[in-house]
C-alpha cells in the first residue's frame, strides 16, 4: 500500500504553507483532531477530504498517497 506516507506529506505541505491544523481543518470542513489524525496516520482522509487536500495544496492525489514523487503532472507534450 502507498498510504504510509500520507500523514508525512500532509504535515509537510501544511507547514510549508504556514497553515495551522485549525486553518486546514476549516478549509476542509473537518475538525482539527481530524487533521491531526491524518498527520499521525491514525486515520486516512475520506475521498472528499483527499480531493480537498489535493486542491488546497495544488498537488495530485497520487502525490499525497505516496504513489508519486512529483507533486504535479506535466501537461507538456
Amino acid at each position: 500500500m502507498y498510504y504510509y506516507k500520507i500523514g508525512e506529506r500532509i504535515r509537510e505541505l501544511r507547514q510549508a504553507r504556514h497553515l495551522t491544523q485549525d486553518i486546514l481543518a476549516q478549509r476542509l470542513g473537518i475538525t482539527k483532531s481530524g487533521v491531526s489524525s491524518y498527520e499521525n496516520s491514525a486515520a486516512y482522509p475520506s475521498y472528499d477530504a483527499l480531493l480537498g487536500l489535493a486542491d488546497i495544496f495544488k498537488v495530485t492525489t497520487d502525490y499525497l498517497l505516496g504513489k508519486e514523487k512529483t507533486r504535479s503532472i506535466s501537461t507538456r507534450g
